[in-house]
C-alpha cells in the first residue's frame, strides 16, 4: 500500500512560502527607508521558510520506503 501524502502539511508549507514571499517583498520596499523594518521582515521570512522546509521534509520522509 502506498504511503498517504499529507496534503494538509503541504498546504501549510505553501502558505508559509507565500507569507515569506510577501515578507521579502516588504523587506525590499523597506530596504532604503528603514533598515530595522527590513531586518525584521527578513527574520520573519526566514522563520516561515524554515517552517515550510520542515513540513516538506516531514512529507518526504513519510514517502520514503520504510527500511528494516
Amino acid at each position: 500500500m502506498a504511503p498517504q501524502i499529507d496534503t494538509n502539511a503541504l498546504k501549510k508549507a505553501e502558505a508559509c512560502t507565500s507569507i515569506a514571499k510577501d515578507l521579502i517583498t516588504q523587506a525590499i520596499e523597506q530596504s532604503a527607508a528603514n533598515a530595522t523594518l527590513c531586518q525584521e521582515a527578513l527574520l520573519q521570512a526566514s522563520g516561515e521558510i524554515k517552517e515550510a522546509f520542515t513540513l516538506v521534509n516531514q512529507v518526504q520522509s513519510a514517502l520514503q520506503p520504510q527500511q528494516s
